[in-house]
């Protein structure tokens, strides 16, 4: 190649790469642009890298992508919660009620005096009550050391709530036993979630006062359907009549929407994306379904907020499966074995647990992860 040719060359190439090098791009661009990206920073209007818009990615280019973001660290637990051996990715026993009557008749039936004993056993043992909204937002304010438990009713029953001529309620009922072992132990917080049929508690023209008396003092209303149909039989209309019918009369009643579904029988329909939301209608945060377990902790990964497992509240009887899934046999087995259940470390705003338990914690949850 001639010397000339050569030179040339030369002269290209290092224009080429000094126009790559300095400042600026040719259609005026302010490099701060790369600048801001390269830190972390994201232009106004978009959402990050995992919910940036498909149009604003394509467009904006390699230079215009945020760093992913760094996975959160969990952090050290306080000492008072390492004291208190807490354990927030423990199981939790969400205990099913049906009727509560002086004198079972059936077997989902349960007597004032089983009632009243199975609160005290529960209050004796460290046990506080939650609503199953807050159980299943993870929500979960219980003091240190304690362990909380949802308390659900199914059917709306008139043992379940009825008010007196003084618009207190009436004796003997799940609220009034459950407000007097409140009473009797400091601590033991008065609250339930009754899952709703249209019968309403029998409330007879009282039905607005009594779900706003309800709501007022710190107890839920929760969705079992108009009439207590098996959900799994229904066609996607029925299903949302069935849920849709009871759903409006408790807004019209009190204004207000209930939280979370419980499944007749514990039948999910055909899609079950059918009863988690119909718009307009309703939309849920959470679906329970019948007894047989205590449930997973809501801040564990394997936590399905659509189909959690509830205990049926009976004692351990031989002649069927409640001698080992019911209730009474387990909070046994959770006194027994008190590592397996959850223990709260007080702080609503943190997740504490012992750290062979870390990998069960949801990713998502990890910047409020705690281990000891």
């Amino acid at each position: 190649m001639p010397l000339l040719h050569k030179i040339a060359a030369v002269v290209v190439i290092f224009a080429v790469a000094l126009g790559l090098w300095l400042p600026g791009d040719p259609g005026g661009g302010d490099s701060s642009d790369t600048a801001r990206t390269s830190a972390g920073e994201r232009e106004p209007g978009t959402r990050g890298p995992a919910g940036e818009p498909a149009a604003a990615a394509a467009s904006a280019g390699p230079s215009k992508q945020a760093a992913p973001a760094p996975v959160a660290t969990v952090q050290a637990a306080a000492p008072a919660a390492a004291a208190a051996k807490a354990n927030e990715l423990g199981q939790v026993p969400v205990l099913m009620y049906h009727r509560i009557i002086a004198k079972p008749e059936l077997s989902l039936d349960r007597s004032t005096t089983e009632f009243r004993e199975e609160l005290v056993r529960l209050a004796k043992e460290g046990y506080v009550p939650i609503t199953a909204g807050e159980f299943v937002t993870g929500n979960i304010n219980v003091p240190a050391g304690r362990h909380p438990v949802v308390l659900t009713f199914d059917d709306s029953t008139p043992g379940h709530f009825a008010l007196d001529p003084q618009g207190r309620p009436k004796a003997d009922t799940a609220v009034a036993i459950l407000q007097d072992v409140a009473r009797q132990y400091p601590g033991f917080r008065a609250t339930a979630t009754f899952y709703l049929n249209e019968e309403l508690f029998q409330l007879a023209g009282q039905e607005s006062a009594g779900l706003k008396w309800l709501l007022q003092n710190g107890f839920e209303l929760g969705n079992h359907t108009l009439t207590h149909k098996d959900l799994s039989t229904l066609s996607k209309g029925e299903v949302q009549k069935e849920i849709g019918a009871i759903e409006s009369k408790v807004v019209s009643l009190t204004g207000t929407h209930t939280a979370t579904l419980a499944y007749p029988f514990g039948s999910a329909p055909d899609k079950k994306s059918w009863a988690e939301k119909k718009d307009g209608a309703y939309g849920f945060q959470g679906i329970f379904l019948a007894g047989w377990r205590p449930s997973i902790s809501p801040h564990d990964a394997d936590f399905d907020r659509f189909a959690i497992a509830r205990v049926r509240s009976e004692g351990k009887i031989k002649e069927n499966d409640c001698k080992e899934f019911c209730s009474t046999a387990w909070l046994d087995k959770l006194k027994a074995q008190p590592a397996t259940r959850y223990t709260s470390d007080g702080d609503p705003r943190t997740i504490t647990f012992p750290r062979p338990e870390e990998d069960r914690l949801a990713k998502d949850l990890r910047g409020r992860g705690r281990v000891y």
